[in-house]
């Protein structure tokens, strides 16, 4: 985390959390309500994801969060807490971080799950053709896990909420 943000942390310990204002889409964009609306929107601004994928973390609950100065804004996840795209022949998630896969399984929508030392991760769709290419087996043989089990499996929460202990 960025020393700013630890610093805040110790200076404000007791700020409340908040949920439902941030999202990670399947396609790894980050994502933010708008005001006094249920809806989302991308977030464009290119520091701001920095900022958000550099205090990144998660919980003892298995609830992803970004910490942002002292209060944690908890991530409502499209599906996984990681979402990954070939960067040249290397995996990388969201925050830029690489993943060397320890395990794939696809699910029963042919979603490419990825797991790594940081946690799962699901396959970008516009990189499953690259995936294709440099897998040595057939994907259609990779091991299945049904999309609603991946959550208890790997240990997250795709809806943190306060009532989560």
């Amino acid at each position: 985390m960025d020393a700013e943000v630890l610093r805040a942390m110790a200076r404000w310990p007791q700020v409340p959390a908040v949920y439902g204002w941030l999202a990670l889409d399947r396609r790894g964009n980050w994502l933010l309500r708008h005001p006094g609306q249920e809806t989302f929107g991308r977030i464009g601004n290119a520091a701001l994801r920095a900022f958000i994928a550099r205090n990144y973390a998660v919980d003892a609950r298995g609830c992803w969060y970004f910490q942002n100065g002292p209060q944690r804004v908890y991530v409502t996840l499209a599906y996984t807490p990681f979402v990954l795209r070939y960067a040249g022949e290397t995996l990388v998630d969201q925050c830029g971080a690489p993943l060397a896969p320890r395990e794939t399984f696809v699910d029963e929508e042919g979603s490419v799950l990825l797991v790594g030392a940081q946690g799962v991760g699901l396959l970008d769709d516009r990189d499953l053709g690259i995936f294709e290419s440099r897998l040595d087996a057939d994907w259609q043989s990779l091991p299945r896990l049904a999309r609603g089990a991946v959550p208890g499996r790997f240990g997250f929460a795709s809806a943190p909420s306060d009532s989560l202990r």
